[in-house]
């Protein structure tokens, strides 16, 4: 059977969606949707402090601050960790990453990443120090956990701050515990697309006492509660709706970690046979969450390039995301802070990685007709490049 885009049947009638939220149902919340509205205390209240409560001893940290966004966690961390000049960061990331470092007057230094894990290799960072860095911010790309090891070994030695964006976080275990109670702080995602969702939010855990404070203070505007802001802060605050989500989300977690896990086995287990397809490498004492399931495309051995089998892939109506095109370090808002030293495994990355569909629950029949798409792709691969010619 010839593939849609050389005028086959498409794998899927409707529109197979890159994510598809898992959400708590309607009946769980309804109660205290109803309390929530009767007491009219929609921000601040029981459910963001149960919820923060939850978290913490979800990670096994002392602190779970709830916040507006991954994003506005980012912002008030940098902040209230005192950073100053240079911040080592990977360029292979999504924009907030970086976003926030700017926001905060830093200056951001990229550093490659290692081609396999996808994330900052701690190899390269010494040679990217100078007496202005005062952090490094790391990232667990797609899931992965980082390499926090030899991350913290290496803050230690050179006493900077290490941050980890853990925006992909949730449901990533590191030698077995949970991704969060490393470094000086560890800043989640709850957008829709993660595995623990509240809508839309973020959490900041810390076992450091004062950043806790501090972040709380910033979500606050810097206002302890006395109206004199001790600091320029924002408005970050998770509204309470978004906390009782996030709690039931919670207890879904461990069961999405575990489905897309078994999604991706099945996704490397068969693609694993075509040629010059390749897969993130995993720790065998790690967990990824799997927020993406990554592949990379070589051209010469899959027989077309990674857009075009994007392109092929749209025909037969399933979703895909090239993550991250172009990388930050190329990206108009932050040409300026890049230096121009070698960045050629992010650049490689970014011209080659694609993401497929992979949610939670995922019918694996869903998950064997994509692989099979990607099959008969491959198989016609000389005359589906005739196409582009």
């Amino acid at each position: 059977m010839k593939p849609a885009i050389l005028g086959g049947e498409p794998a899927f009638k409707q529109k197979i969606n890159i994510v598809r939220p898992v959400l708590p149902v309607f009946s769980k919340l309804s109660g205290d949707v109803e309390r929530i509205l009767a007491s009219g205390m929609v921000t601040k209240g029981s459910h963001l402090a149960a919820f923060e409560s939850a978290v913490a001893e979800h990670l096994g940290v002392k602190y779970a601050v709830g916040v507006s966004s991954c994003t506005t966690g980012l912002m008030l961390t940098y902040q209230a960790l005192g950073l100053t000049g240079e911040v080592l960061v990977p360029s292979f990331t999504f924009m907030a990453t970086v976003s926030a470092l700017v926001w905060c007057g830093l200056q951001p230094v990229f550093v490659d990443v290692d081609s396999e894990t996808t994330n900052i290799d701690p190899t390269l960072l010494e040679a990217r120090l100078t007496r202005n860095t005062s952090a490094v911010v790391a990232v667990h790309n797609f899931g992965n956990p980082a390499d926090i090891t030899a991350l913290e070994a290496f803050t230690r030695r050179y006493r900077l701050k290490l941050i980890f964006d853990a925006a992909h976080g949730f449901g990533a275990l590191y030698q077995g515990e949970p991704v969060g109670n490393q470094g000086d702080a560890q800043v989640f995602s709850l957008s829709p697309t993660k595995l623990l969702i509240a809508g839309e939010g973020g959490i900041v855990a810390t076992n450091l006492d004062d950043l806790a404070q501090k972040i709380r203070m910033g979500r606050e505007y810097g206002n302890s509660g006395n109206y004199d802001s001790a600091f320029a802060g924002m408005n970050a605050r998770m509204p309470e709706f978004n906390a009782l989500m996030g709690y039931h989300s919670l207890q879904m977690l461990e069961q999405a970690a575990n489905s897309r896990n078994d999604t991706a086995n099945l996704f490397s287990e068969v693609l694993g046979k075509i040629p010059g397809l390749e897969f993130q490498k995993i720790d065998p004492r790690n967990r990824c969450s799997y927020k993406d399931f990554s592949l990379t495309v070589d051209p010469v051995l899959f027989g077309i390039s990674r857009d075009q089998l994007m392109q092929a892939l749209l025909f037969e109506n399933i979703d895909t995301r090239k993550y991250y095109d172009p990388p930050i370090h190329m990206q108009t808002a932050y040409q300026r802070y890049y230096d121009g030293s070698p960045l050629l495994k992010t650049i490689r990355l970014a011209q080659s990685s694609l993401s497929l569909p992979i949610w939670t629950s995922m019918d694996n029949q869903v998950a064997i007709s994509i692989c099979e798409a990607i099959e008969k792709i491959h198989e016609h691969a000389p005359a589906i490049r005739s196409v582009y010619q």
